[in-house]
């Protein structure tokens, strides 16, 4: 890990598409490191209320921003076969040039989405079964741009590539949010950032606490797989109870990342403030106390 901290901006694509390119374009000029996109497709609990699709909008931003990282916080992998996701990461790559951060994930389990399209809610076990496939197809292509043979559980190809390579080397990085065990376990084989929201219903302190121990729990897979922990970027959704008040005031902002960063945290993601008011702030973190964490 760096002793750099960066910050990053996501924006969920329900507004109107003006709203949306103003949002992205508003992070990038307040100097924020990334901004992201979400990828379900719907909002799980309202799922008739507006919603973009995730990889067409990403494309779409890579094009309307010029030097900020973008990635999907993040990408349920059930929704599109791994060599396609991964020509679709590639794709993106070449569109920004270099700037994408691959997040993949299992989904939310029980929500209406995987109904919608006709695809079973898999148990959580089976879900990571079928996630440790993926990602291993996903880093593989994306490595070395072709796969002569695979024969898993879950996916069977054959001479499967993709080309051109990516712009980034030897990929774009892969940022994989866990927040089980066996989660952890595939994060610390494959993932150059880790990603965490500490969950849902919990208070700060509870929030925090759970946080701790899975971090923990990935350096303890990390050394036992012979990684060294250092390797992994420790990245943070603030969520729940601080995700509304983190705009609230410049102290709230300085609270929360000092207390990550003292824990070993080295980047950080908002989500973009609906309120006019909010926004203020988030100007004045990002010109008053960005540069000073930096």
């Amino acid at each position: 890990m760096s002793n750099k901290l960066s910050f990053g901006i996501i924006c969920l694509q329900r507004s109107q598409w003006k709203e949306e390119v103003r949002r992205w374009k508003h992070v990038e000029e307040l100097g924020f490191d990334s901004a992201w996109i979400a990828d379900h497709y719907c909002i799980y609990n309202q799922p008739t209320q507006p919603w973009f699709e995730g990889w067409t909008g990403l494309s779409a931003m890579a094009n309307e921003t010029k030097s900020i990282k973008i990635g999907t916080l993040v990408t349920s992998i059930f929704l599109r076969l791994p060599p396609m996701l991964a020509r679709q990461a590639m794709t993106v790559d070449h569109i920004s040039n270099g700037r994408l951060i691959l997040g993949l994930g299992t989904g939310l389990p029980g929500t209406v989405e995987f109904s919608m399209v006709g695809l079973p809610d898999y148990s959580p076990g089976e879900r990571v079964k079928r996630f440790r496939e993926a990602v291993g197809i996903i880093d593989k292509l994306l490595r070395n741009q072709s796969i002569e043979e695979f024969d898993g559980d879950y996916y069977q190809l054959e001479d499967s590539n993709i080309f051109p390579p990516p712009i980034q080397k030897p990929r774009p990085p892969i940022m994989i949010g866990a927040m089980g065990n066996k989660m952890l376990r595939i994060t610390a084989e494959y993932a150059d950032i880790w990603n965490s929201y500490g969950g849902r219903g919990l208070n700060p302190k509870e929030m925090f606490d759970k946080t701790m121990k899975r971090y923990e729990k990935l350096d303890s897979h990390c050394a036992e797989i012979g990684r060294d922990p250092k390797e992994i970027k420790r990245s943070i959704l603030i969520y729940g109870e601080e995700a509304f008040s983190i705009f609230h005031s410049v102290e709230n902002f300085v609270k929360f990342v000092e207390k990550y960063k003292e824990a070993g945290f080295e980047e950080f993601i908002f989500y973009y403030p609906g309120k006019e008011e909010l926004q203020k702030v988030m100007e004045q973190v990002s010109k008053e106390v960005l540069p000073t964490f930096r």
